[in-house]
């Protein structure tokens, strides 16, 4: 077959162009039919289910979460980070994600405030529904640009990319407090998500080393960048004194603390 170079005009190329923007309108607009009408909320968060934890629950945690946009875009951490597109088609969802790789899911129920999908190998995993975050994506916490912290690096970083990395990561914990004050949540899970950071009552500090969780040390190439990253954390705590504002409202307290942390970082 006769091959064309990249910038010659192709008969019918608009038409195919305005068939292609009509395709992913209406899936698009499909997706958040669905959305309305089988998922009162976009987000969901894994729970253990009543029976005894099996081997899913070192994998699958209360800091596992679902996000279903209304836009027909998707995030996820089923142990790992994904984001891409979803769609419904009957009883299964379709996760397509940043790879290209696509798995599906049999939803079992939806309703009220629960959800269960059934994953693999007998596995059915248990998701409890939580309030809708911000429509922006640079305020929710789940979103692509708020978790970029969460994806491997793929080469090693030099000290500016790691900066930036535990710039994100904070920015993660900023929205994710703040999402929490918003929504009047009495207790946000803090233990679940891999992080330096150890989360107190009236405040924050930082892990031991050996202390951190396998989770976060995977999202770095190795462990010299492992540890450089704990050296920069560490400095910035050493070198700066949070100024812990006057309240009582915990949130406010927390969003504030974390702030400054990301200033600390630039």
């Amino acid at each position: 077959m006769p091959e064309y170079s990249s910038h010659r005009r192709l008969p019918g190329l608009r038409t195919a162009r305005a068939l292609y923007c009509c395709l992913i309108l209406l899936l698009a607009g499909l997706s958040a039919c669905h959305l309305n009408e089988q998922f009162p909320s976009p987000l969901w968060f894994y729970r253990y289910s009543s029976n005894t934890p099996s081997k899913w629950d070192t994998v699958l945690n209360r800091g596992s979460f679902l996000e279903l946009r209304p836009d027909g875009s998707y995030t996820q951490d089923f142990g790992h980070f994904d984001y891409g597109n979803w769609a419904l088609k009957g009883q299964e969802l379709y996760l397509t994600n940043q790879h290209h790789t696509t798995y599906i899911y049999r939803l079992l129920t939806v309703g009220g405030k629960e959800m269960e999908i059934y994953l693999a190998k007998g596995k059915i995993a248990f998701f409890e529904i939580q309030p809708r975050p911000s429509d922006r994506s640079s305020k929710d916490p789940f979103s692509r640009d708020n978790n970029q912290w969460r994806i491997p690096a793929t080469h090693k970083e030099n000290i500016d990319e790691i900066r930036q990395r535990l710039r994100n990561h904070y920015q993660f914990w900023e929205t994710y407090f703040q999402w929490g004050s918003d929504n009047n949540i009495s207790a946000i899970d803090v233990t679940d998500i891999p992080s330096p950071m150890k989360v107190y009552g009236n405040g924050f500090g930082l892990k031991r080393y050996d202390s951190l969780s396998t989770q976060w040390r995977s999202y770095f190439f190795d462990e010299e960048d492992c540890r450089n990253a704990d050296t920069i954390i560490r400095g910035v705590f050493r070198r700066n004194k949070i100024k812990w504002p006057d309240t009582d409202d915990q949130g406010e307290l927390f969003v504030s603390g974390v702030q400054q942390v990301e200033t600390f970082l630039k």
